[in-house]
C-alpha cells in the first residue's frame, strides 16, 4: 500500500473551476447517453419482440449489453493508460454510437443482440473512464464537489430513461430508442474533443493479453450463469454447474496471469491495499441492492398498484430527487471538510432502511409512502455511491488511480448482476409457493401452467376479481420477501465501509503540479509514475515521452 508521502508527491494537472466544468459536462453527457439507452430500450422490449419475434431470445437482448458492460469495465481502465484517458474514452463512445444505430436498424433477433453486445463494451467504457479523467482533473479534496453531479446522471437517467421510452412506443418507431441518444453522444464527442487536455504519457510496454483473456472469459461465464440461470437453463442443471466451475477455473488463471504480467489490468498489489478491497466489497453489496430494488420496484407498482410504465417512472422520481441533492450535499460536504467516511456507512444503514419500508408495502399502501420509502432509499445510495469510488481513488497512487477506478466499478456492476439474479430467483418461487398457498386457502386452485406465466399487468388486471385479489397479494408477498433480502446485504455493506479508514483527501495545496491544462503549453516530459526507477543492480529503465492529448 503506497504511503500518504508517495500519493502526495505525485505530479497533478491544474485546472481551474470553469475548465472542469466544461469537461464534466462532456463526461455527463457521455453517461447519461449509455444510461437512458439502456433504460429506454426496457420498455420498448415487448413491441421490438412483436415486430422482430423471438420471444424465447428475450433474456438475451437485456444480458448481452449486461455481459459485455461488466467485462469489459476493467479493460477499459488499463487502455487509457497506454493509450490515453481522451483516446480511450472516445473510443467507447464511437463504439457505443455505431452499435446504437446498428441496433435501431436490426431486422431480426440476432443482428439485434449482436448490437446489444457492442453496445455493452461502449458502455463499459463510458461507466469507467468519466470516473478516471475526473480523478486526473481534479484532486480528492475538490472532487466531491463534482463528483455528486455524475452521482445524480444515474438518478436522472432512471426517470427520464422509461418515460422517453414510453413516449417513443406509443408515438414514434421502436428503432428510435436506439438513435435518440445518438445527437447526445455526438455532443459529447465534440465537448470532450475540443475541452480535455490531459498529459499524455506512453510507454513501450505489452498489453496483458493473458490477463485480459482470462479476466474477460471468467467474467463472461460468470454473467452469463448469473443472466440466463432460471431462465434459460434450471439452477440444478449441467450448464450451471459448468459455467460455474469454468469461471472458477478462468478466475483462477486469472491470478496466476496477473502475478506473473509486467503491467497487469488489475494490479495484485491493490488487492493488499486495505481501502480498494474494503470499497470493492462495499460497491459489490451496494450494487446488489440498488439494483435488486430498481430492477423490482416497477414491477409493484405496475402489477400491484395497476400503474403505466410512465406511472411508475414517475413515481421513482422521490428516489432520485433524494439521490440528487444527497450525492450532491454530500459532496459539497467532503470537499469543505476533507472528512468522507461517515457519508457510505450512514448511507448504507438509510439504503437499509429504505429496503426494509419498502418490505412493509402491502396491496393498498398508499403512493405517498411509497415516494417517502423511495426517498430515503434515494438519499442512502447518494451519500454512499461516489464516496466509495473517492475514497478507492485516494488510497492509490496516481499509477494506478485508473486500475482501482475500472476495479471498484467492476465489482459494482458484478453485484447488480448478482442482485439481480438473485431477487429474480427468490422473487419467481416465493410467487410461485405463495400463490398456490393463498389459492388452496381460498379453494380456488391454480393450474401448474398459470403460476409461472400471468402475463402483463394488463392481462392480470383484467382477471376475473376473485383470482386478481389472490395474484395480487402473492406478489406483494414475494416483494416484500425480495426487499427484505436486501436489508441485510445493505447492512453489510455499512459494515466494509464502517471498518474503512479515512485516509486525508489529497488537495492541489498537497500536490505538486507538473503541468498546466492551457493547450497552448509545451509538452512537458514526465517520467512514467506506473515504472518503478531503476535501482543501481537493474537494468535502465526506458524513459517515457509525454504529449498532450
Amino acid at each position: 500500500m503506497p504511503t500518504e508521502q508517495q500519493i502526495q508527491a505525485e505530479a497533478a494537472p491544474v485546472f481551474t473551476h470553469r475548465q472542469v466544468l466544461e469537461i464534466l459536462a462532456g463526461l455527463m453527457l457521455a453517461m447519461l447517453t449509455s444510461m437512458i439507452s439502456t433504460s429506454v430500450v426496457g420498455t420498448a422490449l415487448p413491441t421490438i419482440v412483436g415486430t422482430l419475434g423471438g420471444q424465447d431470445q428475450l433474456a438475451w437482448v437485456a444480458s448481452a449489453t449486461l455481459l459485455t458492460m461488466t467485462a469489459s469495465t476493467p479493460i477499459w481502465g488499463k487502455l487509457s493508460d497506454l493509450y490515453g484517458r481522451k483516446l480511450m474514452f472516445q473510443v467507447a463512445l464511437v463504439v457505443f454510437l455505431l452499435s446504437s444505430v446498428a441496433a435501431g436498424f436490426s431486422q431480426d433477433m440476432g443482428q439485434l443482440i449482436a448490437a446489444r453486445a457492442a453496445q455493452g463494451i461502449g458502455a463499459g467504457g463510458l461507466a469507467a473512464l468519466p470516473q478516471i479523467i475526473l480523478g486526473d482533473v481534479v484532486e480528492p479534496r475538490e472532487r466531491g464537489r463534482y463528483s455528486g453531479y455524475i452521482g445524480a446522471v444515474f438518478g436522472v437517467s432512471t426517470v427520464t430513461g422509461p418515460l422517453l421510452g414510453g413516449f417513443i412506443v406509443d408515438n414514434m418507431s421502436w428503432r428510435w430508442t436506439f438513435w435518440i441518444c445518438v445527437p447526445l453522444a455526438v455532443v459529447a464527442f465534440v465537448v470532450i474533443q475540443k475541452v480535455l487536455k490531459l498529459p499524455l504519457v506512453r510507454r513501450d510496454t505489452k498489453i496483458d493479453w493473458w490477463g485480459a483473456t482470462f479476466i474477460t472469459g471468467g467474467t463472461t461465464a460468470l454473467m452469463l450463469l448469473l443472466s440466463l440461470g432460471g431462465k434459460e437453463f434450471g439452477w440444478n442443471s449441467a450448464w450451471t454447474y459448468g459455467l460455474g466451475a469454468l469461471s472458477l477455473v478462468l478466475f483462477g488463471l486469472a491470478v496466476v496471469a496477473e502475478r506473473k504480467a509486467a503491467d497487469p489490468i488489475l494490479p495484485p498489489h491493490l488487492f493488499r491495499n486495505h481501502t480498494f478491497v474494503l470499497t470493492s466489497v462495499a460497491s459489490l453489496l451496494v450494487g446488489a441492492a440498488m439494483f435488486g430494488a430498481l430492477m423490482f420496484l416497477p414491477q409493484y407498482l405496475q402489477i400491484v398498484k395497476g400503474m403505466s410504465p410512465t406511472g411508475s417512472g414517475l413515481m421513482t422520481l422521490p428516489l432520485v430527487l433524494g439521490l440528487l441533492t444527497s450525492s450532491i450535499l454530500t459532496g459539497r460536504f467532503v470537499s469543505r471538510t476533507g472528512r468522507w467516511k461517515i457519508f457510505p456507512v450512514v448511507g448504507m444503514l438509510l439504503v437499509a432502511v429504505g429496503l426494509f419500508l419498502l418490505s412493509r408495502l402491502h396491496v393498498d399502501s398508499s403512493l405517498v409512502i411509497v415516494g417517502l420509502d423511495n426517498a430515503v432509499l434515494g438519499i442512502g445510495l447518494g451519500a454512499s455511491m461516489q464516496i466509495l469510488i473517492l475514497a478507492a481513488q485516494n488510497a492509490v497512487t496516481r499509477a494506478n488511480l485508473a486500475s482501482a477506478t475500472s476495479g471498484v466499478s467492476f465489482f459494482r456492476s458484478l453485484g447488480g448482476a448478482v442482485g439481480v439474479a438473485a431477487f429474480g430467483a427468490i422473487l419467481s418461487n416465493r410467487l410461485t409457493s405463495e400463490l398456490i398457498s393463498l389459492a388452496k386457502a381460498a379453494h380456488l386452485p391454480l393450474s401448474g401452467g398459470t403460476v409461472p406465466s400471468l402475463g402483463s399487468p394488463k392481462a392480470i388486471h383484467d382477471l376475473p376479481a376473485p383470482i386478481l385479489e389472490i395474484i395480487l397479494e402473492a406478489f406483494t408477498r414475494a416483494m416484500s420477501a425480495v426487499f427484505l433480502v436486501g436489508v441485510p446485504i445493505a447492512v453489510l455493506a455499512a459494515v466494509a465501509a464502517l471498518m474503512l479508514r479515512e485516509i486525508p483527501l489529497r488537495s492541489a495545496r498537497t500536490a505538486t503540479p507538473a503541468v498546466t491544462a492551457d493547450p497552448t503549453a509545451p509538452p512537458v516530459a514526465t517520467t512514467d509514475p506506473l515504472t518503478p526507477p531503476a535501482s543501481p543492480t537493474d537494468p535502465a529503465t526506458p524513459p517515457a515521452v509525454a504529449g498532450r492529448r
